[in-house]
């Protein structure tokens, strides 16, 4: 820090631009924000100069450090010095920290970026566990000038307010155009009459006054979680056995007694029984996994089972209803605290002095229990829809495309990467690239997402960029062709491919699907996986759990794809624990799927966790739904790659197969 000498005069704009960088509420940040500017004589909707005018104007050597890791940035020669998208107009829906990472990422590219955000308060304490890219890609933003102790040491998980707070203050930066308080509720089409009134597409929001809603966008980005308020996307539903989650904050007064206690890696303690017999037989609380990490609170993740909820009195009744089962007047939230501090304590060996809960945004103590039962994935990353001359490229990023399954850690890795496959979406569509040549892309990119670990993406970290081959290696940004999209295109025309689609999307609005609908779901997958290892010696695929406990299902399974990849005929099915480690190393070495254990945990475990393995075996079928296997139907493909899988996919032998999981 640099001392001030005696009798120099404070810089008011220095002053300012410290209490903007310590900013510590959403609301705070954007006050601070307007007075820096207005002290300056800026004009942030001049985004295409701003952040070179803000660059001129403050001479300040702590701003100055900042502009270095920005231009730094901003240098990537993607961006074409930010002219690649200079004239897109941008509307993203959520200011989480995807919709934000991907607002930073369009306002490098050039375009004009307006951000809706339907709260004016950043108040969530749970915390985000961060892989290695994603901390390196924030420190290039900058995040340690907003943040001083971000993943300080050996620290790789941030609140998800600290992480929001520190995009705001990037965004605004580059001249990111912000609004709080502001609803999305639905698109405004182009009107017919094009000649008199040259309108293009625009968004209708609440307050009904507010300019946004004469604006005209070309992107439309939606970002705001699970609810998605964007219509035409048609979600993908996984359902396991019962899942019930706790999330508890409590306050760190950063004592050094806290300070000494060490964190709970969930991949740790998943498979560690005694500890939860231990804590069974201590306290009645029965866990399938914990996590603790420390950040500006003390937050604990847990996975409760439903007995034991029912035993110490936080479920009042039981029902078949997870909704009513959860609901809150089924629920004691006295008895629910209990049980959180309960296990937080002894989970951390009664180490830490003090249990009081962070209050929430409610005033409540900050504890919460929910269903994780069902994860949704997006069946599409985006689609165009086509009114009178005029088009608008529609997309989702964040939990809107792909829910993240915490116990892996996977949320915000998984979103930042689809932020930046966004910005390189919305590049190709204003380098005028064909509506489907651009969904073809796109869609080829995002089927590589679900697969993604620490461990198959790119490790030069400092080459990542919004061009995908800098992140996923080996990648086929080809593999889905033109042709194969066609009814991603919405041109308003009942009789078109995607209106007849639209019947079954699932909107906002939409019931979720009814438990007999998981079931069948669940079904066409185990019908899929039977049909791939028929015939096979001691393989017997009547589940998607049991089943698969040999590892002989497994192996079969990619087998059937790749005979050169696995001597089946040397397997000995009683050896479970090689034949599950032989299935998840290949799988993950060669197709880039993580396993969800390790061999030992397979061969030891009573019975797989049903959610895991559709999760799992799902990213087998997503891979080879479209591929003849050797020796099937056709000539005998020796080996399977990316390439003659996309020219596989267009020789129709698989419509069979297609339909037993559509949907």
């Amino acid at each position: 820090v640099k001392e001030r000498k005696k009798g120099e005069r404070v810089n008011p704009a220095h002053v300012m631009f410290d209490r903007f960088t310590q900013a510590s509420t959403c609301k705070g940040t954007l006050k601070a924000f307007q007075e820096l500017c207005d002290h300056l004589d800026l004009n942030p909707c001049e985004y295409r100069i701003f952040y070179h005018k803000l660059k001129s104007r403050l001479n300040y050597w702590k701003a100055k450090a900042l502009w270095v890791k920005l231009d730094k940035r901003a240098g990537q020669k993607e961006y074409k010095k930010g002219r690649a998208c200079a004239n897109s107009k941008c509307l993203i829906i959520g200011a989480g920290p995807c919709g934000l990472r991907t607002a930073i990422e369009l306002g490098f590219l050039g375009a004009k970026v307006v951000l809706l955000e339907k709260r004016d308060a950043f108040s969530r304490n749970n915390v985000l566990h961060l892989w290695p890219f994603s901390i390196q890609d924030l420190r290039g933003l900058g995040a340690k000038k907003f943040h001083g102790k971000f993943c300080a040491g050996a620290i790789d998980h941030i609140s998800i307010r600290q992480l929001q707070l520190m995009l705001l203050k990037v965004a605004l930066l580059l001249g990111i155009e912000i609004h709080v308080n502001v609803e999305f509720k639905g698109l405004i089409e182009p009107p017919e009459d094009q000649e008199n009134e040259r309108i293009g597409w625009r968004a209708e929001v609440h307050p009904r006054t507010h300019p946004v809603n004469e604006l005209e966008f070309d992107v439309i980005i939606g970002a705001d979680g699970r609810r998605n308020t964007l219509a035409g996307f048609r979600r993908k539903e996984f359902r396991g056995k019962l899942a019930i989650a706790i999330t508890a904050n409590f306050i760190n007064r950063n004592t050094t007694a806290e300070a000494k206690v060490e964190e709970i890696s969930g991949v740790a303690f998943i498979f560690n029984q005694k500890f939860f017999q231990d804590l069974r037989e201590a306290t009645g609380i029965d866990l399938e996994n914990i996590v603790y990490y420390k950040d500006d609170t003390h937050y604990f993740v847990m996975t409760a089972k439903k007995q034991s909820l029912l035993e110490k009195g936080v479920i009042l009744h039981d029902y078949a209803d997870t909704e009513m089962l959860l609901s809150r007047a089924n629920v004691d939230q006295e008895a629910l605290l209990s049980y959180a501090r309960e296990a937080a304590d002894f989970s951390t060996n009664h180490q830490l002095p003090t249990l009081d809960f962070a209050i929430n945004h409610y005033g409540q103590p900050d504890v919460a229990m929910f269903d994780f039962t069902c994860m949704y994935a997006s069946e599409n990353a985006a689609l165009v829809r086509q009114r009178n001359g005029r088009q608008l490229l529609v997309s989702l990023v964040g939990d809107s495309l792909l829910e993240p399954f915490w116990p892996m850690g996977t949320g915000i890795a998984r979103g930042f990467l689809a932020a930046m496959d966004s910005g390189w979406m919305v590049k190709s569509w204003a380098q005028g690239n064909t509506p489907l040549d651009v969904l073809a892309e796109r869609e080829s990119i995002y089927r590589l997402l679900p697969q993604t670990t620490p461990e198959n993406i790119s490790k030069n970290f400092s080459h990542y960029s919004v061009d995908p081959t800098t992140r996923y290696p080996n990648i086929s940004l080809h593999f889905l062709r033109p042709n194969q999209v066609r009814h991603l295109i919405d041109t308003g025309d009942s009789g078109s491919e995607m209106c007849i689609e639209m019947e079954n999307v699932v909107t906002s609005s939409t019931p979720k699907l009814t438990r007999n609908e998981s079931i069948a779901r669940s079904s066409k997958l185990l019908n899929w996986c039977q049909r791939q290892t028929e015939g096979y010696r001691k393989v017997s695929v009547t589940d998607l759990t049991m089943s698969w406990k040999s590892g002989m299902a497994l192996c079969s399974l990619i087998h059937r794809y790749r005979p050169d990849l696995i001597d089946f005929d040397s397997l000995d099915e009683r050896d479970q624990q090689k034949n599950n480690q032989l299935g998840f190393d290949v799988a993950e070495r060669e197709f880039g799927i993580s396993p969800c254990m390790t061999g030992k945990e397979m061969s030891q475990v009573s019975e797989p966790d049903k959610l895991s393995m559709v999760m799992y075996l799902s990213q087998f079928y997503e891979m080879f739904k479209d591929t003849v296997p050797p020796g099937a139907g056709g000539d005998c493909l020796p080996e399977i790659t990316s390439d003659n899988m996309r020219k596989t996919s267009q020789a129709g032998h698989s419509e069979e197969v297609r339909k037993t999981f559509k949907g």
